[in-house]
């Protein structure tokens, strides 16, 4: 088959899972497109990523195109407003971006800035969280809503929030913050904006399905509903609930999740108002989700539906049971953060080498009184050079193996001779696999000979601290060679990370063909580095890294479009990521202690004649600037 962009663009599926932000260009290099109104306007991440070295940036690296968050922001907000137009729909759209997807300081000012025109607010579920919403949500017309589990500080913030000006809603997840809330308002005067949970029977799809259901975590049950409405309204509390909520889940992969939620939430809205509550906001929650295997299907990593499908069926189903039950249409409130965050970062890792033990070089020549299982073996690879049974060589190959094996532990077979064994048994199996593929010969085995023979880039990354839901939930996430897409990837990997840790892997590709695959089509490597990006690393994966073998956060380069510019983007800035010192720190050590103490033992080698002076200054100056530098390989 021919090389060409159309094939490299279905290989790596970029038409799918970028959703209009990623493209290959005419040059064979991955591209962004910051706003898809004008896809020509792209940029290439290898003209970031080479600006990025000349201003002395080390790999690995966050790349963040914060036109793409500010993009995102607009399109739900403007496909809220124009289904709501179309709809006639009396309500209006207030969403809120739930600041635990990505608490970056950058983003949130990004979403915020963006959102200001929509009045589009925050959501808090802590009180760290909290305490930052207060100081960057000013907008008043914006909404603030206050999920998770509270105490009295986390109450007496929120009631803060309202003395500022502030439309703060103060979602009640568990029954009793309800009394303790209701004690600070007769004791400060403040009458909040008051929101209820509903424990919904419905679940969502997906991993997090059981967000939702009779045993979900949070939430009232009707009957605490109910109760709850008794207690505000003997309190002279009840004009103060304007808000009812639910949240089925993060990504949500099935749109029938989202219909079943909004007909049981729009029900329950409306028979609270017809019990006397003066409702006015009717919150999705969260679960807008990201097609990140392009597969569009209910695959855990992926959606069956778009933006638009997702909006109409909120806006039009809540339309019509509020109809058929005479109440008004209330404001519509979603809580989407991963649709927002996901696309605007990626992980760009250097190629540091590759592991590759199928094609180790042993001299395998016959010698005189070897034993019989290595002539074995030596001669099935001649048969199968003189093009006699495939198949049958394959077998006893694999036979042979196992028998040098057994005969190896049983003290019969010599080192050099398990040695020669195993060189000739990766170059059969190699010249199989080549064999069949060029025939397009249909074998049974044919796929996991694939990936036994394939190799391992080794990736200058840890997969905990950049992709923590590869290795925990098994997500998966786009990774493109970011140039040298015009040329055809001639070996298939899989990619380890430089963690001393058998888990610091990804193996879970998205793949052409139907399914996931354990590799992914590489190119060779050469002279030249080699790139590649991880995708789609915008939610979740920022924050959620650990410090496992105390690698800490990447360099990060935030990027701007500027079509003046003549490469159409510039650097805004570069935040650098932890020093060795940094991570010592955090984890309860003390550096400047650390380097008395090498200091103090090189002087004792140099009193006692094991060292001169200089090699002791260089070896102290030495331990020192590794104690600043960056945690990750040069």
């Amino acid at each position: 088959m021919t090389w060409s962009l159309e094939e490299a663009d279905k290989t790596y599926g970029v038409s799918k899972w970028g959703a209009g932000h990623f493209s290959i260009n005419d040059s064979g290099q991955l591209a962004v497109i910051p706003n898809k109104e004008f896809p020509s306007q792209d940029i290439a991440i290898k003209d970031v990523v080479d600006e990025m070295i000349s201003q002395g940036v080390s790999f690995p690296v966050v790349i963040r195109f914060h036109d793409i968050l500010r993009a995102q922001v607009r399109t739900l907000n403007k496909t809220f407003d124009d289904i709501i137009d179309e709809a006639s729909y009396n309500g209006k759209f207030f969403g809120v971006y739930p600041v635990k997807v990505n608490q970056m300081r950058e983003v949130v000012e990004e979403i915020v800035e963006a959102g200001q025109r929509y009045n589009f607010g925050l959501e808090a579920g802590s009180k760290a969280e909290l305490l930052s919403v207060l100081a960057y949500n000013t907008n008043e017309n914006s909404l603030t809503i206050l999920n998770g589990y509270k105490d009295e500080d986390y109450l007496r913030l929120a009631l803060l929030g309202c003395k500022l000006g502030r439309k703060i809603v103060v979602v009640i997840e568990k029954f009793s913050e309800l009394t303790k809330l209701i004690s600070l308002c007769e004791e400060t005067g403040v009458r909040p904006i008051i929101g209820i949970r509903s424990r919904m029977t419905v679940k969502g799809r997906g991993k997090w399905e059981s967000s939702g259901g009779d045993k979900a975590k949070f939430g009232l049950t009707i009957s605490e509903i109910i109760n709850a409405v008794e207690l505000l309204k003997g309190k002279e509390l009840l004009d103060c609930l304007k808000l009812f909520h639910f949240h089925i889940g993060s990504q949500i992969t099935d749109i029938r999740a989202i219909k079943e939620a909004i007909a049981e939430g729009g029900r329950i809205y409306c028979k609270l108002s017809q019990l006397g509550v003066d409702l006015e906001y009717f919150d999705v929650g969260g679960g807008l989700g990201v097609d990140y295997d392009g597969t569009a299907s209910t695959n855990d990593s992926s959606i069956n539906y778009q933006l638009d499908e997702y909006v109409a069926d909120i806006v039009y189903g809540l339309k019509q049971i509020c109809d058929l039950e005479g109440v008004g249409h209330p404001n519509i409130i979603t809580e989407s953060g991963r649709a927002l965050t996901a696309h605007h970062s990626c992980v760009i890792t250097n190629i540091i080498g590759e592991i590759d033990t199928s094609s180790v070089s042993f001299d395998t020549q016959a010698i005189e009184g070897e034993s019989h299982l290595v002539s074995n073996m030596r001669e099935a690879e001649e048969e199968f050079d003189k093009l006699k049974n495939w198949q049958e060589v394959y077998n006893d190959t694999v036979k042979f193996k196992e028998d040098s094996l057994n005969a190896f532990k049983l003290g019969i077979l010599s080192l050099v001779e398990r040695a020669k064994i195993e060189t000739i048994y990766w170059r059969i199996l190699k010249k199989v696999a080549k064999y069949i593929s060029k025939n397009e010969i249909n074998f049974e085995q044919g796929e996991e000979l694939e990936e036994f023979l394939s190799g391992q880039y080794l990736c200058n990354f840890s997969v905990f601290q950049s992709a923590a839901d590869s290795w925990a939930i098994d997500q998966i996430l786009p990774v493109v060679p970011i140039d040298r897409l015009e040329k055809k990837p001639t070996k298939r990997c899989s990619l380890v990370d430089i963690t001393c840790d058998s888990d610091g892997k990804i193996d879970k590709f998205i793949s052409d063909e139907e399914g996931i695959k354990k590799t992914i089509p590489v190119h060779e490597l050469d002279k030249e580095p080699y790139y590649l990006g991880i995708f789609l690393t915008g939610a979740y994966q920022d924050v959620m890294g650990d410090m496992h073998n105390l690698f800490g956060r990447l360099n990060e380069v935030h990027v701007y479009a500027h079509e003046q510019d003549s490469k159409g983007f510039y650097i805004e800035e570069v935040i650098k990521g932890s020093s060795a010192e940094n991570v010592l720190s955090t984890m309860q050590y003390n550096p400047q202690y650390m380097a008395f103490t090498i200091k103090k033992a090189i002087d004792l080698q140099i009193r006692e004649g094991n060292l001169n002076p200089r090699q002791g200054v260089k070896l102290t100056d030495f331990y020192e600037d590794c104690l600043r530098s960056y945690t990750y390989l040069k």
